[in-house]
């Protein structure tokens, strides 16, 4: 956790091998594009700004293409009345459109929409350029291509200019996805040509140059683990976060940076008529102690492959196992891996931990001028990259557990690897071009009205966790259980806290808490994939990080905060997707699909208000609990634009989660 003085920002930009090759003037600045990155470019296009965007792969879309989950992360409370982001409703009915009036053209039971990742890239490229033609705005695409260097002003509060590195194949070199990500990040941040790549210097700058008390352009951090946050050096944090009042289902009394959730490269799989000849990766005894069904009521193959499975042309025959009714597979079938004790890969460790924190980026240094690469240990991205070759192994012809013994897993020889540039991954290794992750650097937002530290949504904001139970009771010392139940207590908590009023008496709310800076929803389970408990995570009878399930379970529906999109110190940087300033137990549920797209849409809307208003998003919530008239206006134009801030009948009058449902 980055709680310390704020450090002297770069005022300059230090000299690649050469100038740019090419200045490009936008209004907004988009660093990612994943389905946050797209929401805020839909938005922002809409609104009629000039919008680049730069993302690592060729691919669109994060979660649903590059990522390779393109299963639908989602809840009834929103899907059974389609209360979505507009852009997110469009995204839906395309992929329906795509395939026939089929949303769910895989067959998979995990999801109402389980499709193919080369799809959703598609999908989106052409939603961007209707949504530049209906709002008369202007996109610039940049795949392949990371920031590398930011220009800030002298007093800290403004990113002038941007640098970038664009990179593609060398003269006779292989094509785009040959190589893993683990073999190019490197390269790719590196400003000289290289044996495999021909690089292009790109500056970005604002488009308007007329004089102003507020910024010209902006930059917005929809990156998959925060790369402007830890480049920009704002305050951030990353892991666990110490057990509080606020985090009680904390696995810690301090912080633990090296412990985020795991991250996966995912990988598609086809059902064949007849066995298929598999040959064992030299690398698979030493991740084989690792894979696992996990649980008993999930130890079944069929059940496995179905589970997000993206492609099923012909419908098998129902089956249940453990509760869960799906159609077992037939050949030509495609599955989309993506399990816990499979191709996760879980470090824990200041050894192996993947998202470097800022002290590991000084060491290594990347927070000097020309020094970024990243912000990833290239040896983490690896290793996970032959844990996942090596569990599609394990899936064809392994015959061990390590949750469930000997005797429960057995060969299914009857499945091929799928890899190619036509494959559904669109790489020549099979495996997603960027692995998926979970959590990344989440900003710590600036001070404000009851969070002086600065702003973060927390554990108990959104949990339905009974904090009445007894480990709650026994475990947290009584001033901060007291304060807890007080906190939780609605219209209660001052006589509660005050000590007017008895714990035990103490009322509940049974909601999420309410912001009256909502800028969008979201929806989904507490779900954490823990770090394991020693290093490497593969080892033989590792554990996961005691206590880290503890905080797992239901949330209700929740709000996005704008407090929670705006870093300390620069005045015209935007966060979206999973950097916002969400706790480690908060941020496992704001991490979905449809989350993304409402921050993003969030972002977008800002961006193009701002600019028209002539007012930094900080100052529509620097008065708070003082609404501001401009905040009001922003919030209404989300609604009408339907980009939805809160769900119905949200009041602080409403304390019961029967009357959400």
């Amino acid at each position: 956790m980055y709680l310390a003085t704020l450090v002297t920002p770069v005022a300059g930009i230090a000299q690649s091998t050469r100038r740019p090759d090419k200045n490009v003037k936008c209004d907004v600045l988009i660093a990612g594009g994943g389905l946050s990155g797209v929401a805020t470019a839909y938005e922002a296009l809409l609104g009629g700004q000039t919008v680049c965007i730069t993302e690592i792969t060729d691919w669109l879309g994060g979660q649903i293409s590059s990522q390779g989950t393109s299963a639908l992360d989602e809840r009834p409370t929103q899907r059974v009345k389609l209360f979505y982001s507009r852009g997110y409703l469009d995204l839906r009915q395309r992929i329906q459109k795509r395939y026939g009036g089929n949303i769910n053209p895989g067959d998979c039971w995990v999801s109402d929409s389980c499709f193919l990742p080369k799809d959703g890239h598609e999908i989106l490229q052409d939603m961007l350029k209707d949504a530049a033609k209906r709002g008369r705005g202007k996109l610039e695409w940049f795949p392949n291509t990371v920031i590398k260097d930011l220009q800030i002003s002298s007093d800290g509060k403004i990113i002038n200019r941007a640098i970038a590195i664009q990179h593609r194949p060398a003269a006779g070199r292989p094509p785009l996805n040959t190589f893993t990500l683990s073999q190019v990040i490197e390269d790719a941040y590196n400003y000289n040509d290289s044996a495999n790549f021909t690089k292009t210097i790109i500056e970005f700058a604002p488009q308007r140059t007329k004089q102003s008390k507020s910024p010209q352009w902006y930059v917005v951090d929809a990156s998959e683990t925060g790369e402007i946050v830890g480049l920009a050096d704002v305050p951030y944090r990353l892991g666990i976060d110490p057990l509080s009042y606020l985090e009680p289902s904390s696995s810690s009394k301090t912080n633990d940076p090296y412990c985020t959730q795991g991250f996966t490269y995912t990988f598609a799989m086809e059902a064949t008529a007849e066995p298929q000849k598999h040959e064992m990766p030299p690398f698979y005894m030493q991740y084989s102690p690792y894979f696992s069904y996990e649980l008993k009521r999930l130890a079944d193959f069929d059940l496995v492959f179905t589970y997000r499975r993206i492609w099923s042309p012909r419908q098998g025959a129902w089956k249940n196992f453990g509760g869960i009714n799906f159609t077992v597979p037939t050949p030509g079938d495609i599955s989309m891996q993506n399990w816990t004790w499979g191709n996760d890969y879980r470090p824990g460790t200041s050894k192996d931990n993947l998202i470097y924190t800022r002290q590991q980026l000084q060491a290594t240094g990347q927070l000097k001028p020309g020094g970024w690469k990243g912000g990833l240990r290239t040896e983490s991205l690896a290793k996970a990259e032959e844990k996942a070759l090596a569990y599609f192994y394990w899936l064809v012809m392994g015959t061990t557990d390590s949750q469930l013994g000997n005797g429960v897993k057995k060969p299914q020889p009857n499945n091929r690897f799928l890899k190619g540039f036509d494959s559904p991954m669109g790489t020549a290794h099979g495996l997603s071009k960027y692995p998926y992750m979970r959590e990344g650097r989440r900003i710590i937002g600036r001070p404000s009205w009851g969070q002086p530290e600065g702003f973060t949504i927390w554990e108990i904001d959104i949990s339905r966790r009974d904090y009445n139970d007894e480990y709650y009771r026994q475990n947290l010392p009584t001033a901060m259980y007291r304060r807890l139940r007080g906190a939780l207590a609605g219209l209660e908590a001052i006589s509660v806290i005050s000590g007017q009023k008895p714990v035990e008496n103490a009322s509940r709310r049974t909601r999420s808490t309410i912001f009256p800076d909502a800028v969008g929803i979201g929806h989904y389970a507490i779900d954490f994939h823990p770090c394991m408990e020693k290093s490497p995570p593969e080892a033989p009878g590792n554990r996961e990080r005691p206590g880290e399930r503890r905080g797992a379970g239901q949330a209700y529906p929740f709000q996005v905060a704008l407090r929670a999109m705006i870093p300390q110190k620069i005045d015209n940087l935007v966060i979206g997707g999973k950097s916002i300033a969400t706790s480690h137990i908060a941020a496992a549920a704001y991490r979905v699909h449809s989350f993304e797209w409402s921050a993003g849409a969030a972002a977008g809307t800002l961006t193009a208000f701002a600019l028209k208003n002539d007012i930094a998003p900080y100052q529509l919530v620097e008065r708070l609990p003082r609404i501001d008239l401009k905040l009001i206006q922003f919030q209404r134009l989300l609604e009408q634009n339907g980009n939805p801030t809160a769900f119905p009948d949200t009041s602080i009058f409403n304390q019961k989660w029967e009357d959400w449902r």
